[in-house]
């Protein structure tokens, strides 16, 4: 039985890492073994020239995991003067809209869309019919669509 030491034939290997083979195999050993970790070799190159063009191709050259704010900067920008107007009008119109809309209305409005309650969950709690909260929130968004049709 011959010995050999895998260290000798790759140097990745940190540590001697010895096989026994029989005398008359250890030239086909040593072209298997070679053959085996070639085809590791090409498959591991592969997968890394694949990552590469994937980050290439959909401009992903950094790590949003980095933590240096990067992903803030290209998400979130100052809004311009323009943005804080209309922000402002649109809020404004908003108000003016719900404003104009009948105190049982605006109060299921808001139940229904700021706190996500259930039109079921609103009539329990008014002691009504589902269907005329289902009626009086639908009547309420389409008094407000007419109010901002008129500014818009």
């Amino acid at each position: 039985m011959a010995k050999i030491n895998l260290r000798d034939l790759y140097p990745e290997y940190e540590l001697n890492c010895y096989v026994e083979v029989t005398d008359g195999d250890e030239g086909a050993f040593i072209a298997a073994m070679t053959k085996e970790v070639a085809d590791v070799y090409v498959d591991f190159k592969r997968a890394e020239n694949a990552y590469k063009r994937r980050t290439y191709r959909y401009k992903a050259h950094f790590s949003l995991d980095r933590g240096d704010g990067i992903e803030n900067d290209a998400i979130h920008h100052a809004p311009s003067p323009e943005d804080i107007f209309m922000e402002k009008l649109t809020r404004d119109e908003l108000s003016a809209a719900i404003s104009g809309l009948t105190e049982t209305q605006r109060r299921r409005i808001t139940a229904y869309i700021v706190h996500e309650m259930s039109y079921q969950a609103i009539a329990e709690a008014e002691g009504v019919d589902e269907s005329s909260v289902r009626e009086s929130i639908r009547y309420g968004f389409h008094n407000m669509e007419k109010h901002l049709k008129n500014i818009f």
